[in-house]
């Protein structure tokens, strides 16, 4: 054997040994010379599958149609504040003149006249929807069309409809469209039920006035609850959604619609990673409700609520942060004539848990005045069911959330029994005044002002009853307080 050949074979005999799992296939060619040694895994790994991507571009082919443009023609003054003219936030042009302003000679006066200062004149927008019906009904956000007077709805083939607004719901801020049109592309309707956490998820609208522009990414979060009042459980998502895409569908990857893409929460104005989408049944019920009688009637239970933290769920003894908290209960209502008590923990209704406190007054809206509502309670440290007939909702304000903000002695506060006069004002029959709030009191947020009702459950009228409660209290304690006109709980350590 040649030397080169010699040290070839050695080589390979030391790979193989530092691989220590393969052996030598002994062949020899016709010259009787060896073959290059083959490595042989003994044990060779198992071939992995690919991961399939999404099929974005197959939903986009198949319902990218049934998506809308929305141009919205209104009246607004031309008042400038800083140089920024009076335009909706969708429009495209908003973005820029928030940025940059007018530019000079672009006020009005000069040649062409123009509207003066103050005067009223024409303003656009845009938006998007989307088709639910061949016939011609369009799903969109109120905010998009509401104060039109002329709606343009263009569809992906150029052709342009004026559009009927059949009904507008600020509440929920969604809006039905009618065009007169036949065999129409449509979407799918869909539902939130089967919808995961980190499932994939694409929009397709018109942002800054790119139509059919699809965007993807994950659901983030459901049941949002956000700081603007609302009651809608809002999906959250990481879908880039930008002024213009309101009111366009958020897909599934099934092609099916499970949301309306309607905010964005932002400190530029334009996308930052978070994006809220109303979920498609609640959508749905309001678009059948304007349909059938052109306004929405909601259910109420007549009661105010906030949030379950930690510190609350060990005050009343619950095993684990959840349901939404009773603070106040309105007179007359049907919380009241069906027995609900403030400090009740409102646990699930019609057997569909409430975790959030955010998800109970959506979980209530959709049901009709009159139907009956079948409570779990946590009530006193134990599981209870009451059964309420659900009332309208008439106001603006479904069920109320408040954040808590929240003798001196353990508790830290001193305070003073309310006078007669102070009880008629408040419409109290006990509860004592903090003239100076200190310690536990003043680290769970309790203030001067503030009037304790009620601790653990138990109504408050006199200074030493409140001593004598909280004495016996425990680690911790609930106290139910007023401020101001507000009712709310707010847990007390007591160390």
């Amino acid at each position: 054997m040649s030397k080169p050949r010699f040290r070839m074979t050695l080589t390979a005999l030391a790979i193989l040994a530092a691989l220590g799992t393969g052996h030598l296939l002994g062949q020899r060619a016709s010259d009787g010379s060896a073959i290059a040694a083959t490595p042989v895994i003994a044990n060779p790994p198992a071939p992995t599958s690919a991961v399939a991507m999404p099929d974005m571009a197959g939903i986009v082919a198949r319902y990218g149609a049934a998506v809308v443009n929305i141009s919205v023609t209104g009246k607004s003054s031309s008042r400038e504040q800083g140089g920024m003219p009076e335009l909706d936030p969708d429009d495209p042009l908003y973005e820029f003149f928030r940025r940059f302003g007018l530019p000079r000679g672009g006020q009005g006066g000069g040649q062409g006249g123009g509207h003066g200062r103050g005067q009223s004149a024409p303003s656009h927008s845009q938006g998007s929807g989307f088709i639910i019906s061949p016939d011609g009904t369009v799903l969109t956000n109120a905010h998009v069309v509401a104060d039109a007077d002329e709606v343009i709805v263009k569809l992906t083939d150029r052709r342009e409809f004026k559009a009927k607004v059949l009904g507008i719901d600020k509440n929920s801020d969604v809006a039905v469209l009618k065009i007169e049109a036949r065999e129409l592309p449509s979407v799918v309707i869909g539902n939130t039920t089967n919808s995961r956490v980190g499932d994939w998820v694409l929009a397709i609208g018109s942002p800054f006035g790119f139509e059919n522009s699809a965007t993807a990414g994950i659901l983030s979060a459901k049941s949002r609850s956000l700081p603007d009042g609302s009651y809608v459980p809002f999906l959250q998502t990481d879908v880039a959604v930008n002024p213009g895409n309101s009111g366009g569908p958020l897909f599934n990857l099934n092609g099916e619609v499970i949301g309306i893409n309607s905010q964005i929460y932002s400190r530029s104005g334009g996308y930052q990673g978070l994006s809220f989408a109303i979920p498609i049944e609640l959508a749905m019920n309001v678009e059948q409700q304007l349909v059938k009688h052109g306004k929405v009637q909601r259910g109420k239970l007549g009661v105010t609520i906030q949030e379950v933290n930690q510190a609350l769920a060990d005050s009343f003894g619950l095993g684990k942060p959840a349901g939404a908290l009773v603070s106040a209960i309105e007179p007359g209502s049907p919380a009241e004539k069906g027995g609900l008590q403030v400090g009740d923990v409102i646990l699930a209704v019609n057997g569909r848990e409430v975790i959030n406190s955010g998800e109970l007054p959506a979980q209530v809206s959709i049901m009709s005045p009159g139907e009956i509502a079948k409570l779990r309670i946590w009530r006193h440290g134990a599981n209870k069911e009451i059964d309420l007939r659900v009332g309208v909702f008439d106001d603006n304000k479904l069920a109320a959330q408040e954040s808590p903000a929240a003798s001196k002695g353990r508790l830290g506060a001193a305070v003073r029994a309310l006078t007669p006069q102070e009880q008629r004002q408040a419409d109290l029959k006990g509860g004592v005044l903090i003239e100076e709030s200190g310690g536990a009191a003043a680290r769970a947020g309790l203030r001067s002002g503030d009037v304790i009702i009620a601790v653990n459950g138990e109504s408050i009228a006199s200074p030493e009853q409140l001593r004598a409660v909280i004495a016996k209290a425990g680690k911790k304690a609930a106290l139910l307080i007023m401020r101001g006109e507000n009712r709310i709980f707010v847990p007390v350590d007591l160390g």
